[in-house]
């Protein structure tokens, strides 16, 4: 059985991307910018998992998933650990669904402990089929964790690095859920737009039976920051900003949270080699 790099385990619910998610909050804490390391483990269908506490229980298996617009727990740990009172009657017909977003008090994955995570709970047949073939996994770590963080990934030594960037991102499922309470109300949505704020000058793609790390490099705009930073066409960009460019959408992502102007460093593929770029977009309209 085969598995693609990123999953896309959403589809089938209708799951809104990030640009309807609700605004970032702004978050007045002090930032500590240490890194921190978390290894994880290479699945044989070629996806990351973590070892991760929910509420001083655990440490469970989840799949890190950078393709992922919300967390999800099944709905066994959800009740080991307390996400599900007793209250809870149990989930939708859709996959045991429960309705809406639940909170994690207390995520833990290495030394990061974070508060007031959301997550969905939900048996999703995707993952169980995974789980079927390399053993016990279950949920999967995404965008309300890793968006918080510039991170970096040595597949040799099986070690993600995180450190924080001070953005707390908004509730996918908030948004998920305007847009169906709005669709179900007769009310046509209004058309959202999503682009960087930041100019880069370059495009990427990814065939669908491509299984390298990275996308691939299409049109390189002449005289364009990414031009000037020595980005070529052809090149497999592997990371943007210390963020793993795995899809076009986490490029996509990646790219839509460096402010324009701000030097970050790009990681090539080229003839083999790895190369760092140091590109500086310029301001969009």
């Amino acid at each position: 059985m085969q598995f693609a790099r990123t999953l896309s385990l959403f589809a089938a619910l209708a799951i809104a991307p990030v640009g309807v998610a609700a605004p970032p909050e702004k978050d007045s804490r002090k930032i500590d910018e240490k890194p921190v390391v978390v290894p994880f483990e290479l699945l044989k269908s070629r996806h990351m998992a973590i070892q991760v506490k929910i509420n001083d229980k655990g440490p469970y298996r989840l799949i890190f998933d950078t393709g992922a617009p919300t967390n999800l727990v099944n709905n066994k740990i959800a009740k080991a650990s307390g996400i599900l009172s007793k209250e809870d009657k149990g989930g939708l017909p859709l996959f045991g669904a429960s309705m809406g977003a639940k909170t994690i008090k207390k995520l833990e994955i290495g030394d990061l402990k974070l508060e007031g995570m959301t997550t969905m709970v939900m048996d999703h047949p995707t993952v169980a089929a995974i789980a079927d073939v390399v053993g016990p996994v279950e949920g999967i770590i995404g965008f309300p964790f890793f968006a918080r963080y510039k991170m970096s990934i040595d597949y040799e030594k099986k070690e993600m690095t995180l450190t924080p960037n001070g953005y707390v991102p908004g509730d996918a499922m908030q948004g998920l859920t305007e847009k169906l309470m709005g669709a179900s109300s007769g009310k046509k949505p209004e058309p959202k737009v999503v682009a960087p704020a930041a100019v880069w000058g370059f495009d990427v793609s990814r065939d669908k039976d491509d299984e390298e790390a990275g996308v691939v490099v299409g049109k390189v705009l002449a005289k364009s920051p990414a031009a000037v930073g020595g980005l070529k066409e052809g090149d497999r960009l592997l990371t943007l900003d210390g963020r793993w460019t795995d899809t076009v959408a986490d490029t996509f992502l990646a790219a839509s949270l460096v402010k324009p102007g701000k030097a970050v460093t790009l990681v090539v593929k080229r003839d083999g080699k790895e190369k760092k770029l140091t590109v500086t977009p310029g301001n969009g309209l």
